[in-house]
């Protein structure tokens, strides 16, 4: 096998060279990416352009006690009365808050979070059968042990048990944003949709050319509402769910202030159980600098983005244009309406930012290694998408009666090819590792070329409508099993997904 590892990479590097910064972000000669085709995922249900809210509000962080490099902290899901555009809901949350809190931690950290199940057992089933007060955590997106007491989806807490996760960020490097969230099969979808979307985890980065941006997290979200109640599911559901109040940060077209002038981050997550988004900021360029699991090793300027279910992206925003309002929107998708997610105002005294020409990231250095990779000695996986008798199944295997299973060697690479043989989309997600996009077959062209090409990682990545997705994955450090699957969480619930057994 050819290549490097990740630990050897970063030591033949060593720590590189600063970033550097150029003109403001009008200019550069690299042209802007439009990813303006349609996709089959969700888009909306008609047009939603509501009236400017009140103003942008971040989520709460997570509060945390430290000492060195212990960090602790108490996670308890239980119910909550919020205000949901202005209708008082009972919703599942984290610490009573929605948008859930976040945790901001750094490479290297022991987390340890005192877990308390606190959902009543008088919740009942779904319509599956399920337990709705049974829950767990998942921290999607982490390079983190998936056995024992750290990321192991298979531990399920009923109403009342607590327990002790412990989360070695060893080998957890700076600069991405994950988000937690339950992974008890047969009930994610729901919980999701009752409030558990998740909460950002943010693992910081001491990227010079990043740190002096304001920064803003945003978790787009979903809901329907009947009677002071998420809407309850019915057997559709699993297959395609759009909510008809779209929010962000649990807000309704917030306003967020910008200065003229001023450069702002923002990250940004899909949180929603079924709905594509297709951002686009009213005349102005997003510049990406951060995927899933990783930065950049330098912006790249565009025009839109799409999101599936589960990703993330992290982009500067510049308020290059004549001072007034613009929406961030996310655009039709599939014939779905335009819906308007937040307002940026300018306000404030003028000043001058500029985006960085390059960032300091030793990871997208590793990523571009990877992409030069002799492939041929490598595994070969192939792993198909489907519906069987109603079910979500992996090569035709439904995970609640036969699931399938890859047994991969821990330390090798392996190129896994995932092949929808369904007229749907599918996000893919695998956890523990990210993966190189090495091609994307069918769908938006020019997300395709965006994630084939630039120096990320991904962990989930859609995959279009009889398309395909070949990646490069390394499998890093951990053994133990865990799982791949659709984060399109109905389809998960009702069976599309996989055992990754890693020895």
């Amino acid at each position: 096998m050819s290549g490097v590892s990740r630990r050897e990479f970063l030591t033949l590097m060593g720590a590189g060279a600063l970033a550097g910064f150029v003109q403001s972000c009008g200019g550069g000669s690299t042209p802007a990416v439009s990813l303006s085709g349609m996709m089959m995922g969700g888009g909306g249900g008609g047009n939603s352009n509501p009236p400017p809210g009140a103003p942008f509000s971040d989520p709460p962080l997570l509060p945390l006690t430290r000492s060195g490099n212990l960090v602790e902290a108490t996670i308890t899901v239980q119910p909550a009365v919020i205000n949901i555009n202005g209708t008082q809901v009972n919703m599942l949350t984290y610490n009573g808050s929605y948008p859930n809190p976040t945790i901001r931690v750094k490479s290297g950290d022991l987390l340890r979070i005192n877990f308390v199940n606190n959902i009543p057992a008088s919740i009942g089933t779904n319509i599956l059968g399920k337990d709705m007060s049974i829950t767990n955590l998942h921290t999607h997106g982490w390079h983190v042990s998936p056995a024992g007491n750290a990321d192991n989806i298979f531990l399920h807490f009923n109403s009342g048990d607590s327990f002790l996760f412990e989360l070695d960020l060893s080998k957890q490097w700076g600069g991405m944003m994950g988000f937690y969230h339950p992974h008890y099969h047969g009930t994610v979808g729901e919980q999701f949709w009752r409030g558990l979307a998740g909460g950002a985890l943010i693992v910081e980065d001491d990227t010079p050319g990043l740190q002096n941006y304001e920064e803003h997290i945003m978790i787009l979200t979903d809901i329907s509402v009947a009677n002071g109640e998420p809407t309850a599911w019915s057997r559709q559901d699993y297959m395609r769910i759009l909510g008809d109040i779209v929010m962000v940060n649990g807000q309704v077209n917030p306003v967020l202030t910008i200065q003229p002038g001023q450069v702002q981050r923002w990250r940004i997550l899909n949180a929603s159980v079924y709905r594509y988004y297709r951002l686009t900021l009213e005349n102005h360029t997003m510049y990406l600098v951060g995927t899933d699991n990783n930065l950049l090793d330098r912006p790249v300027p565009l025009t839109e983005i799409i999101m599936s279910p589960g990703e993330r992206i992290d982009i500067l925003v510049k308020a290059d244009q004549t001072p007034g309002t613009y929406r961030l929107l996310s655009q039709p998708i599939n014939g779905g309406g335009t819906v308007t997610l937040l307002t940026v105002e300018y306000s404030g005294a003028q000043t001058n930012d500029y985006i960085p020409q390059s960032i300091n990231s030793e990871e997208a250095r590793w990523v571009q290694s990877l992409r030069q990779m002799d492939l041929s000695g490598l595994r070969r996986v192939r792993m198909t998408l489907n519906f069987v008798r109603g079910r979500g199944a992996i090569n035709r295997q439904v995970f609640d009666f036969n699931p399938y299973i890859l047994e991969s060697p821990v330390g090798t690479y392996e190129v896994w090819t995932v092949v929808n043989q369904t007229m749907m989309d599918h996000p893919w997600h695998h956890h523990t590792d990210g993966a190189v996009i090495l091609s994307i077959s069918g769908g938006n062209r020019a997300y395709a070329q965006l994630y084939s090409t630039i120096n990320g990682f991904k962990d989930t990545i859609n995959v279009p409508p009889m398309g395909s997705v070949t990646m490069l994955v390394p499998v890093l450090d951990f053994t133990g099993d865990t799982v791949f699957h659709c984060h399109i969480l109905g389809h998960e619930d009702i069976g599309m997904m996989g055992i990754w057994r890693r020895v």
